[in-house]
């Protein structure tokens, strides 16, 4: 499992606010554009979603998101966890540079698929309990419910190590393995779950989450198992989750959060 603390060689800053409010300071000069505000609204909004879906692990996993043909992007910090994200929660980083102080330690796993992958623009990495289990089983996600038709036939397994992801190395063995892919199961880790916007990434770790929960389900049942017809998978990918309907279920998502926690509505 990897631990989303600060790196040994990194020093905390003597102004670092108190571990567990989500925040912390500002790094001088890094003024954001109003794209880039919204950006990182959207990133603490997902942060919330994903803690609500089951994905806490103390302050462990992250999301990451960049404006599209950005070399730099934003990053939850090392000492937050998901359930108390805010805007300014969020670090900034670059593909192919060091982090600061506060950057996680999985850090190059988000480089290397965003390097690898230019159609990214949002990643999730966490060790949601029924996606780690399912990964750690040799078994192929099948389409039980409408939620496993978005990972039949392109959900591929990351055996090489179940650590913390620490080195660039690694994290490109990752990026290699998820190819174009929407997810990719690390082996006794948790997933990696990649989208064209932070919704849609968002959405899919929920989706993904819920897939191998309800066949987890259904094979602990003792009998063969029925599921969806390869044509009405495709269906599905058309219209269940065609981009319009993916932005209906996040902002469902959204009304929800804001209700459950009113500090939101302000961001």
């Amino acid at each position: 499992m990897s631990t989303d603390t600060i790196r040994p060689s990194a020093p905390a800053p003597a102004n670092l606010a108190q571990p567990g409010t989500g925040r912390a300071p500002a790094p001088a000069g890094t003024a954001r554009t109003p794209a880039e505000a919204k950006l990182v609204t959207a990133l603490a909004l997902g942060s919330r979603i994903l803690s609500a879906s089951g994905h806490d692990d103390f302050n462990q996993g992250q999301i990451s998101g960049r404006l599209p043909h950005r070399e730099h992007f934003f990053i939850k910090q090392a000492l937050c966890g998901f359930d108390e994200a805010s805007p300014a929660s969020f670090i900034t980083c670059a593909i192919g540079q060091d982090g600061p102080p506060l950057a996680p330690p999985e850090l190059p796993l988000h480089q290397a698929v965003f390097a690898a992958r230019p159609d990214v623009t949002c990643i999730v990495h966490s060790h949601a309990p029924q996606t780690l289990a399912f990964g750690a089983l040799d078994l192929e996600l099948r389409p039980i419910s409408h939620d496993g038709a978005v990972f039949t036939g392109r959900l591929p397994r990351f055996t090489d190590t179940s650590n913390t992801v620490l080195d660039l190395a690694t994290g490109e063995a990752i990026a290699a393995v998820l190819r174009d892919a929407p997810a990719v199961l690390l082996r006794n880790h948790g997933g990696v779950i990649v989208g064209q916007s932070v919704r849609e990434a968002v959405i899919r770790a929920q989706l993904l989450e819920r897939a191998c929960l309800l066949q987890l389900l259904t094979s602990s049942a003792g009998q063969r198992a029925h599921y969806s017809s390869a044509a009405d998978v495709a269906a599905k990918r058309d219209f269940i989750y065609s981009s319009p309907a993916v932005k209906t279920y996040w902002e469902h998502q959204v009304r929800a959060l804001r209700r459950r926690a009113p500090e939101t509505a302000g961001w």
